[in-house]
Order: structure tokens, then sequence, then C-alpha cells
């Protein structure tokens, strides 16, 4: 790669960078009359949602409420039946040009549930699949670089990126599933169900790295999840799904102070009241420290 083109690139990259910084816009996604149906089946119909820019969104919901079909509309996974949806001020289904759709893909990241590593490949190639796409002309030596730093960044040790996914425990897993969705450095990061299957401990450190992450890189983050204690230690808001729509949005305070059943049952149930109670004994715990 010539010094001119890399410095375009590089150029380029920044002005795109800059374009969707979080205090340019007051909501990263807006979602209008969203209707999801396959054949019989409707999923969504008339959901709205707004996430707004530079927060932790957690979103929840009963077995088959479409969190994941959700997320898949958002990142031109899924076509919707009807609706509309805009990300950073552009909505999707208009953009015709190609180019501007690429750089509107390339500020977003996704961690699919389980990591979803290609197997076949090490953790650092893994990494590097998005650079690859994204960036052709990017020569080995950075692409190592890169896929390095990303690794120590979800605190992983070194000798993780030579590692194939099967040599990895799955909490190594699920770290490098998320730092490939850090590969482009994104604005906006969807993770579905990533503290799934994780020990009680590994979950609590993931939803630490999680808030840390988001902090530092000032993220917009669309957390699917159904673990309470991962809403009561990162999430900003919470989005609940129900008969086919966004049903509420708010603070766990504000949620609790709703009447519908079903946030009821899901934040005063046996669980709801133990995942409140560790909130409550960590802020106590960091009040005397």
């Amino acid at each position: 790669m010539t010094d001119d083109i890399q410095q375009q690139e590089i150029e380029n990259e920044l002005a795109a960078a800059d374009a969707v910084r979080p205090e340019k816009f007051e909501y990263a996604i807006r979602i209008r009359g969203l209707r999801n149906q396959f054949g019989d089946a409707i999923i969504h119909d008339g959901l709205d949602l707004d996430v707004r820019s530079g927060e932790i969104l957690g979103v929840v919901g009963g077995s088959g409420t479409g969190k994941s079909v959700l997320m898949r509309s958002i990142v031109g996974l899924q076509t919707p039946t009807a609706g509309e949806i805009e990300v950073y001020g552009k909505t999707l289904d208009t953009i015709t040009d190609a180019e501007e759709s690429r750089d509107l893909r390339r500020r977003w990241g996704v961690m699919f549930q389980g990591g979803a590593l290609f197997s076949t490949l090490s953790v650092a190639e893994n990494i590097q699949v998005p650079l690859r796409e994204y960036y052709p002309r990017l020569d080995q030596r950075l692409l190592d670089e890169i896929a390095a730093y990303k690794v120590q960044m979800v605190g992983l040790p070194p000798d993780a990126g030579p590692k194939y996914p099967a040599e990895l425990s799955g909490g190594m897993v699920k770290r490098a599933g998320l730092a490939r969705s850090l590969a482009l450095d994104p604005a906006l990061l969807f993770l579905d169900e990533p503290t799934a299957g994780l020990d009680p401990i590994g979950a609590a450190k993931f939803d630490e790295l999680i808030r840390e992450l988001a902090d530092t890189m000032g993220l917009t983050v669309f957390l699917i999840t159904h673990d309470l204690d991962s809403l009561y230690a990162t999430c900003d808001r919470v989005a609940v799904l129900a008969e086919k729509k966004v049903i509420a949005v708010g603070t766990i305070p504000e949620l609790l102070a709703t009447e519908h059943p079903w946030i009821q049952d899901y934040f005063n149930g046996p669980r709801g009241r133990a995942a409140a109670s560790c909130k409550q004994a960590t802020e106590r715990q960091d009040g005397k420290s």
C-alpha cells in the first residue's frame, strides 16, 4: 500500500467516525411501525423504539418475542415486512448507494449468540475477517497488530491469538467474538445473549468489560439478554418486548413502577429480587470503598 493511499484511507475513516460521534445524534437508532412476518406468524407489528446515542440499552422479552429478529432487522440480515429503521440519521431501506451503505455498516459491530466464530480460523484470523472485507489493502503486519490489540482489549492473553475456537474455553470464545465485533472500532455494538452459558463469575466479569468498553469508547450498545444481573450491572435503560411490540422502555426503577403483569413477573420474581439485592449490595460496598 502506498503512503498516499494509506493516508487517504485513514482520513476517510476518521471522517466516517466523526460523522457518527454520539454527541452529533440524540438517537443512534429510531424504529417506527416495524412489522416482521414469516408466513402466517407475525413476530412484530407496529413496533416503535428509540435507542439513545451513548447508552447501553437492554432488550428483554419472553421466548418467541423476536428479540434476535429485531436485531437482525436493524443490521440488515432480515428484511421487515413494513416499517422504517433509521441508524445515525439514515433510513436503511432508502440507501441506494453501495458505498454509503458500506460506510454505515462498518460503523456497527455484531456479536452473535455463542460468539459465532469461524471454526477453521484462529482467533486472530477471525478478528481480521471484517478488516479484510472493509480494508482489503491493509498489509498482513498491520492486520496482525490490530488483531493483537483487540485480543488485549477484551482481556484475552496474547497467546490466544493463534489458537482456534475449539482450543478455547466458553468464556474465551465469548471474548474472542467480542474482539471481532470491535475490529472496525464501531460506534454501535450489538450483543445477542453475550453472557449465556457463562458461570456467574465469568458473566459478572463480562458485564464489567462491556461497561468499561462502552464508557471508554463511547459506544452505543444494543444488548439482548435474559440475564437479570447483566441488566442491573450494565444497562442504562431496558426495552421490553411483548405483544408483538415494545411495551415499555425505561430504567429498571421506571419499569418496576409499571403495572404490566409480564414486567412485574420478570423483575419481581425470585431471580429479579435476587439481582436487585446483589446490585444494592454492590452499591453499598462501592460506597464504603
